[in-house]
């Protein structure tokens, strides 16, 4: 485990954990998210995120400070904490994104890092090389080497209690950006940011951005802190964390507000759309959208900031407690609705249940089936597994009815879509206690199918029957041939 970091809660691959900053003196609370100050403008003053906001945490970007002389002097001379007045963590970047946009910069990671522990940073970046998407895989690869050139490179670098990030990298390569968080996990680096998606998320290519994390977290194993670089949309929070994304740095809260774009859980809307303020945050209550429209540019671009973090800041809070009820899942699934790229990220998020269902909770709330998605979340996955474990008679009857009509067999136990057929016993038992619509879908009948299958499978000794109510054809053709079908529609049970 990261001596830095500790996990309280879990739920599929999100977590509620506690990141310790020595430097700053702070425990930040996980899932956070890091505004992104830039030191030479004051849209939203850090110690306003701090008191208004509850901001814990913060970025800002030390290679502008390095090349900005007055503010660098300031900086060397009273420390970060009191250039910026802020009272919680600051974490520093390395300039990486000026070295994206414009090809070089002029410092090294040795250089930086010592900089950056100069100036009073709590957590500090290395120069890495942020390959961006759909580059050939030798471009990708070359570049990695050199980034992990680099994180050894910054493993050397005195820094004292300053945290020091070990930045993920390797395009939409999964099986590079897997060995890229295995390397990173072998050094004493101790947060680790998921790197140059921003492109990805840009271009709404959500899936791809999943890929990328889970390979990430497949190589960093599950006690290491993940910083998805650059990802500011609340929209997306909720995937993200689903998928183990701990710190979040946003700069789309002033970005937007510059160009009148009002941030909201389901997307973006420029402000000119707007009739009715869809939101009651101290903002949106004290203006409607023709006040903002009426206001100073200077004036309507903080207020618009504020609403902006208001509601990105709200999303973390409400991420949190979906973690803390076990319903993280049924958040993501709301999100997915809001844009048809959004729902395939949340499609490419199930196909890593696998992954998912590691750090999943046994027990947890109810689970409440929502779409044909729902049939393939980790907990549906978990329970087909365990079929493996249990015991069964010589013949068993498999019943989506009651248990008259498998008085020929030795016992009778349930079957409930998705989830397929378990003993009576376990009626009462999370999953099985499901909300389920009573108009099942094609999904939840296909993962039933695909239960009884694995329990047959397993014992292939024993004679099974399956009582179905009415299952399409393409359904029971999943079920092996052995098993005897029984239809009960029409049946009293």
């Amino acid at each position: 485990m990261r001596e830095c970091f500790e996990l309280r809660d879990t739920d599929a691959g999100g977590r509620i954990g506690e990141l310790t900053v020595p430097r700053a003196d702070v425990t930040v609370e996980t899932p956070a998210l890091l505004p992104v100050i830039n030191p030479n403008l004051d849209t939203i003053s850090p110690r306003r995120l701090a008191e208004e906001f509850g901001a814990e945490i913060l970025i800002t970007n030390s290679y502008i400070i390095y090349g900005t002389e007055d503010v660098r002097e300031a900086a060397l001379e009273d420390g970060l904490h009191e250039l910026l007045e802020f009272p919680g963590a600051i974490m520093t970047d390395s300039g990486s994104f000026q070295l994206a946009e414009y090809g070089e910069i002029d410092v090294t990671t040795e250089e930086i890092l010592e900089f950056q522990h100069a100036i009073g940073s709590d957590i500090g970046t290395p120069v890495d090389i942020p390959t961006p998407p759909d580059v050939s895989r030798e471009r990708a690869e070359g570049e990695l080497e050199t980034t992990q050139e680099r994180l050894e490179i910054a493993e050397t670098v005195e820094t004292g209690e300053m945290l020091v990030s070990g930045p993920v990298q390797g395009s939409t390569y999964p099986d590079l950006r897997e060995e890229a968080g295995r390397h990173a996990r072998g050094t004493d680096l101790d947060v680790f940011p998921v790197g140059a998606v921003v492109p990805l998320m840009n271009d709404y290519r959500y899936a791809d951005m999943i890929d990328a994390v889970a390979g990430a977290k497949r190589g960093l194993g599950a006690d290491a802190p993940v910083h998805l670089f650059g990802a500011g949309h609340p929209m997306m929070f909720a995937l993200a964390v689903a998928m183990g994304c701990d710190l979040f740095d946003s700069a789309a809260y002033a970005l937007y507000a510059r160009d009148d774009r009002y941030l909201t859980v389901r997307g973006t809307r420029h402000l000119d759309d707007l009739d009715y303020a869809p939101c009651s945050c101290p903002v949106c209550t004290a203006h409607g959208p023709d006040d903002l429209r009426a206001l100073p540019d200077e004036r309507r671009e903080k207020e618009l900031a504020a609403h902006n973090l208001h509601v990105t800041f709200e999303e973390i809070r409400r991420i949190k407690q979906a973690i803390r009820a076990g319903n993280l899942l049924e958040l993501v699934e709301q999100r997915a609705r809001a844009h048809p790229t959004m729902l395939d990220g949340y499609r490419t998020l199930l196909d890593h249940a696998d992954q998912l269902e590691r750090s999943d909770p046994v027990s947890k709330g109810a689970f409440f089936y929502a779409s044909h998605e729902s049939a393939r979340r980790p907990e549906v996955l978990r329970h087909h597994k365990r079929l493996e474990r249990l015991e069964v008679p010589d013949s068993l009857f498999l019943t989506e009815g009651g248990s008259a009509s498998g008085d020929a067999y030795d016992d009778s136990w349930r079957v409930e879509p998705p989830f397929g057929p378990f003993p009576r016993a376990l009626s009462k038992s999370y999953p099985l206690t499901a909300e389920v619509p009573i108009r099942t879908d094609r999904a939840a009948l296909e993962a039933a199918a695909d239960g009884v299958t694995r329990l047959v499978e397993t014992n292939p000794d024993t004679e099974f029957a399956l009582g179905h109510r009415g299952w399409p054809a393409e359904v029971l053709e999943r079920v092996p041939e052995t098993v005897k079908l029984v239809d009960l529609t029409g049946s009293r049970d």
